[in-house]
């Protein structure tokens, strides 16, 4: 039984939290901008929380769900 190689991060995350930290790039592929928007982001703490390791920034799969589930629900609330 042949298995994927990369995934698709969006199809991850619906599945349940992938076993490792997200990359810029993989934000940028969930939420589907460019990757200098996912810095934008990071720069005017708009967009999810994200932290260091040495020089490589990372983000934790539960607070990127918790961003998502945040702004679906600030949606409901201004509509």
């Amino acid at each position: 039984m042949a298995q994927l190689k990369d995934p698709d991060p969006r199809a991850t995350l619906r599945g349940g939290l992938p076993d490792r930290y997200l990359t810029p790039d993989d934000i940028a592929e969930i939420f589907e901008v460019p990757k200098e928007t996912v810095y934008q982001w990071r720069k005017k703490r708009t967009g999810p929380p994200g932290f260091r390791i040495g020089k490589h920034l990372r983000y934790d799969p539960t607070d990127v769900h918790a961003y998502v589930t945040e702004r679906k629900t600030a949606g409901r609330d201004a509509a």
